[in-house]
């Protein structure tokens, strides 16, 4: 009986890990695939569901990392103006330019994303890249309307743009399976 029981012991966590394993080899084959390798291993792994799903899976969890990059980068922008208009602390090109970047954030978290999340739950693959893919154009568009200004933010643009390239990228291995 006691053996049993060590048997039982040994193999269950064996047998737990494998749809681990398994998924953390498909993670690493999928990000092998994207311009952003190290990024998309991080951001899939941090995400525990990205263990138990497929390659859709996967592109459905990189979008919503988008939309959680764009939304604190939003916030940051947020912040931003509100403490210049406390202090006026910055120019009027400074806040027109932050005030542009808002608009683009919010066309990344209000249009760009919902959209891929939809096209990727209609099976719409193309749709769902063009989201991904407007979400970094925008984010760019918004490093360079900051001209230079703002590091932290800048920083934040370059993430929301390369994890759309990655979320894109999946997509693209989707659409070409």
């Amino acid at each position: 009986m006691k053996s049993l029981l060590v048997l039982l012991l040994f193999i269950f966590p064996v047998h737990a890990a494998i749809p681990s394993i398994i998924n953390g080899n498909l993670i690493n084959k999928t990000c092998k695939q994207t311009p952003y390798y190290e990024l998309c291993v991080r951001s899939l792994i941090s995400n525990p569901h990205s263990f138990n799903t497929d390659v859709k899976g996967l592109a459905r969890i990189m979008i919503l990392t988008i939309d959680a990059k764009a939304t604190h980068a939003l916030k940051h922008i947020n912040n931003l103006l509100q403490r210049s208009s406390s202090y006026n602390s910055l120019s009027k090109k400074e806040r027109r330019e932050l005030k542009a970047c808002a608009d683009r954030y919010s066309v990344i978290i209000k249009g760009d994303v919902p959209q891929a999340i939809d096209a990727m739950r209609t099976g719409d693959y193309k749709f769902a890249e063009e989201g991904t893919y407007d979400a970094a154009a925008e984010a760019m568009s918004c490093e360079e309307e900051i001209s230079g200004h703002h590091s932290q933010l800048s920083d934040m643009n370059m993430m929301v743009h390369d994890v759309s390239v990655v979320a894109g990228s999946i997509v693209q291995i989707i659409l070409s399976s």
